[in-house]
């Protein structure tokens, strides 16, 4: 199968919120990213489930971009996976864990506005990632980027297939399997009747 989505019909149907599925009327409006509420290693459950813009206990922090546990620190960010055969990216919305000095740094350079003192860093991804096979945290580096409202990227470092995915893509079949993996199969709605 050739790489150019532009003619696929499973392609067209899911970036046609004008084309429903014809067995349920489901429709879709094209690639969504998959986030994470806190970093794996957060004991103490879902911030966004609970409605709350910070959830605190004892002195571990969470909000919706940073995170503290203990002496550990964390950062949201995104990992992109642009799709074979389009203009498009799919993002991860994981958390990776910085050191105490690079966490200070980069809420400094938040507070700032910019990142002219803050290049990126090390960081580890401290998300499991569904469809993605990780024995361990993954070693990234931690990138801002070049608008500072948005969050930093993670980059997997080489030796693992995410790193081989960042830079060569990811195919849409590829995509679906993740979808499917985190509970949102969609394969049987973007097939014809």
């Amino acid at each position: 199968m050739t790489d150019d989505l532009s003619t696929d019909p499973r392609w067209l149907r899911f970036n046609d919120k004008d084309s429903p599925c014809p067995c349920c009327g489901r429709v879709f409006q094209g690639v969504f990213d998959l986030g994470y509420d806190h970093p794996d290693p957060w004991p103490h459950g879902n911030r966004a489930e609970r409605g709350m813009e910070s959830f605190e206990v004892g002195d571990d922090r969470l909000t919706s971009d940073l995170c503290s546990i203990g002496p550990h620190r964390f950062i949201r960010a995104l990992l992109p996976l642009p799709i074979k055969g389009s203009d498009q990216t799919f993002a991860f919305g994981p958390w990776g864990s910085v050191n105490p000095e690079n966490f200070d740094r980069w809420i400094a350079a938040c507070q700032a506005d910019g990142f002219s003192d803050f290049e990126g860093c090390f960081a580890w991804l401290m998300n499991k990632l569904p469809g993605v096979e990780m024995d361990d945290w993954l070693p990234c580096d931690l990138i801002p980027h070049e608008d500072p409202s948005k969050r930093p990227a993670l980059f997997v470092h080489d030796g693992h297939p995410l790193a081989v995915w960042q830079e060569q893509g990811i195919s849409f079949d590829h995509l679906l399997d993740i979808y499917a993996a985190a509970g949102q199969d969609i394969r049987p709605h973007l097939m014809d009747a």
